[in-house]
């Protein structure tokens, strides 16, 4: 349990809140790169409570911005793409990607003082699929070299999910290892179940899931966060055990559907208060994906992003499917099952009713971090995980790991080879 206090500062997010500004020291997902085709129009956003535009240009560049022209405050996002800018459809006034007047056609001379001001913009940089923003204060850090950007395209996904909560309760519940032998745990196995297999073992995660239902969890603090071991007991002298990691300050990287050759991550970017955006990326190190596959995750979202189930026709949750397919009833896919429990707690938890267990530890050790980080930027220091070293912006140590061992092994010592077997490929 925390105090009210506490809840309230991990989850205002708006201009000049605590946690507000913690995030704003760090590069932000925005957009996907899908969502500003050539010849679309501007993409209207919504980032920790700060209205913005984002458009691509005709020559391919990206430019972010705020929102509201500063002639008169009209809405950029209903504006044109033309002539190497966006043009507000009020008086026609032109911007660059970074904001520059380019025209003001409705004044002598074109404007001749439009050099003097120009549209507040934001530091954007399109990588893997995603367009990132900074939107903090001073100088950007480095974006942080994270495998999934720097992979071939055909061996990365990504897409986004819209949820109605606050963006820490589903922050939190990438980090809960029980739920999976609970919420995602299939009683008849789905069609992705029979082709998957942990590695050293002919079964899948869903199998060894529902094997062990209370596992033992442990964590570790590292220089992105924290990673978090999760151990079952299964048949003889095995274990199967997994990692996954908290990377501060707001998403978390899991094995999901590459598990023996990448890892699947979801980045919950708050809109306001009361809803989020989560980005959804999933890597190979080795192969192309399977992309059919990887596209009928969608099948349960409508074009824009927003899921097909929701609380307003609960979930479409079937309590006979609840006897003999599915634990939650809630189909097979993990995406609306992960909604219904998140946007369950409501429009923002009232932690201050909650009990945690011992099986809740990495909730807590985040909670510390992301405190930490708000005590650090009030203090003027950069908080844990902003990248400003060159020489330190290598992240092959952002270990996940889903296999099956001996009881004996030594798992630190397994996740540590495997670190280095990545840095070495890498």
């Amino acid at each position: 349990m925390i105090s009210r206090a506490e809840n309230e500062l991990l989850t205002q997010t708006g201009p000049g809140t605590p946690c507000g500004e913690l995030l704003r020291r760090y590069w932000q997902p925005v957009a996907l790169s899908e969502e500003l085709k050539a010849d679309g129009a501007p993409v209207a956003v919504t980032l920790l409570g700060e209205e913005l535009v984002i458009f691509r240009d005709e020559r391919s560049r990206v430019g972010v911005l705020d929102a509201h022209c500063c002639h008169r405050g009209t809405d950029l996002s209903y504006g044109r793409l033309e002539d190497g800018g966006l043009r507000c459809i009020y008086h026609g006034w032109l911007y660059d990607v970074n904001g520059k007047i380019l025209e003001q056609p409705g004044e002598p001379n074109g404007g001749a003082h439009r050099d003097a001001y120009c549209q507040p913009s934001f530091p954007c940089r399109e990588i893997g699929g995603i367009v990132l923003a900074y939107i903090g204060p001073g100088e950007p850090p480095l974006v942080p070299n994270y495998e999934f950007f720097h992979v071939p395209d055909d061996q990365r996904f990504v897409s986004k999910i819209h949820h109605s909560c606050n963006y820490l309760q589903s922050n939190e519940g990438n980090i809960d290892p029980v739920h999976l032998s609970f919420l995602h745990r299939n009683l008849e196995l789905s069609e992705t179940d029979k082709k998957r297999r942990v590695t050293g073992s002919e079964s899948s995660p869903n199998s060894l899931f529902g094997a062990d239902i209370a596992p033992r969890i442990d964590v570790e603090l590292t220089d992105f966060g924290v990673r978090i071991f999760s151990i079952r007991n299964i048949e003889g002298d095995k274990i199967y055990f997994r990692t996954s990691n908290f990377i501060m300050p707001n998403f978390s990287t899991f094995p999901g559907q590459t598990a023996a050759e990448g890892y699947s991550v979801n980045w919950h970017v708050p809109i306001d208060e009361h809803s989020h955006w989560k980005f959804v990326i999933v890597f190979s190190r080795q192969r192309a994906l399977e992309r059919p596959l990887m596209l009928r995750g969608r099948d349960e979202l409508q074009p824009d992003y927003h899921m097909i189930r929701t609380k307003a026709n609960r979930y479409l949750q079937d309590r006979a499917s609840m006897k003999d397919k599915s634990f939650s009833g809630i189909g097979y896919n993990f995406q609306a099952q992960d909604a219904c429990v998140i946007e369950g707690a409501g429009a923002i938890q009232d932690r201050t009713k909650e009990h945690l267990v011992s099986s809740d530890k990495a909730i807590v050790a985040a909670r510390k971090l992301l405190l930490k980080g708000i005590q650090d930027v009030k203090e003027g220091r950069d908080p844990l995980h902003v990248v400003r070293d060159l020489n330190a912006n290598k992240f092959s140590h952002i270990a996940v790991i889903s296999e099956v061992a001996p009881k004996a092994a030594d798992i630190r010592a397994i996740v540590q080879e495997k670190i280095k077997e990545q840095s070495a490929s890498g």
